[in-house]
């Protein structure tokens, strides 16, 4: 009996450091964040004062107000939320798709296609910027919001990501759905696809936060002031001679709070796709 209580005061002893060790984590990676936000509401001043006020002392909104009266930022957010939203939607679609017949469907050279396919991963963007950009242009996609869209539709990670899902359904739901009468599509729509909710969950939010911070190819692609996203816009303010870092603070603010708002929305799909694809039965 002494030894079971000794041996669970150890356990009681760790939990409680290893609690206090993560929220110690927590503080120092959402601090960078808080700054942000409170410098955003800062004077120009008060940002590089020394020692620095950890809450701004004058409240103000007047570096928003600046970054939307100078630049054209809700043009940049409507032209970051259009690609990001729309990009992800059509990559859940064909990585749906494409994952489900490489799970759930027989064909010739079906693990050899899959093997190609999922190697691409390996080959990076940046290789392909050149070739990519030749074929937006020569489409007239330059300064489109299209140009952004249809290159990062295809991707190799989605496929790879939910056919992990799609083979942990079992083949005997889809077999009873053909049993009664329900064609491939209807299968794959009403039986198989709500099955792997979470995965498409944590593909959405993976791939939206991919394709929002994706400042390369938006930066080669959208190269008149209006075309621009946010985070290519933004990036704009950083190059400004405006020393007024409250105001390039701000714009870094308006660029940051999607990404969160997304990231809370999908947040229980994203954590149950991620412990779901950890864990194999």
């Amino acid at each position: 009996m002494q030894q079971q209580s000794n041996s669970s005061t150890r356990r009681e002893l760790y939990d409680v450091v290893s609690n206090i060790v993560i929220c110690l984590f927590a503080i120092i990676n959402l601090f960078p964040l808080y700054w942000l936000f409170a410098s955003s509401f800062k004077n120009g001043s008060d940002v590089i004062k020394m020692p620095p006020d950890w809450w701004p002392k004058t409240f103000t909104l007047d570096n928003y107000t600046e970054v939307f009266r100078n630049q054209p930022a809700l043009r940049w957010t409507f032209n970051s939320l259009y690609v990001a939203g729309l990009t992800t939607v059509l990559v859940v679609i064909a990585s749906a798709m494409a994952a489900y017949a490489f799970s759930k469907l027989r064909f010739k050279g079906r693990n050899v296609i899959f093997v190609i396919f999922v190697s691409s991963m390996m080959v990076p963007k940046e290789v392909m910027i050149v070739p990519l950009f030749q074929l937006t242009q020569q489409l007239g996609l330059v300064n489109s919001l299209y140009g952004m869209i249809w290159p990062n539709v295809a991707i190799a990670f989605g496929v790879f990501l939910l056919k992990g899902f799609f083979d942990s359904a079992p083949d005997a739901l889809r077999e009873a759905a053909r049993i009664d009468g329900a064609g491939e599509v209807r299968t794959f729509v009403q039986v198989i696809l709500p099955i792997v909710k979470p995965g498409i969950g944590a593909l959405f939010i993976l791939n939206f936060v991919q394709v929002w911070n994706d400042y390369l190819w938006q930066l080669v692609v959208g190269q008149e002031k209006n075309s621009k996203t946010l985070m290519v816009g933004i990036a704009t303010l950083m190059q400004d001679l405006n020393p007024n870092f409250a105001y390039k603070m701000a714009g870094a603010t308006i660029a940051a709070v999607p990404m969160l708002l997304i990231f809370i929305l999908f947040q229980q799909y994203f954590t149950r796709g991620i412990s779901i694809g950890a864990v194999k039965e």
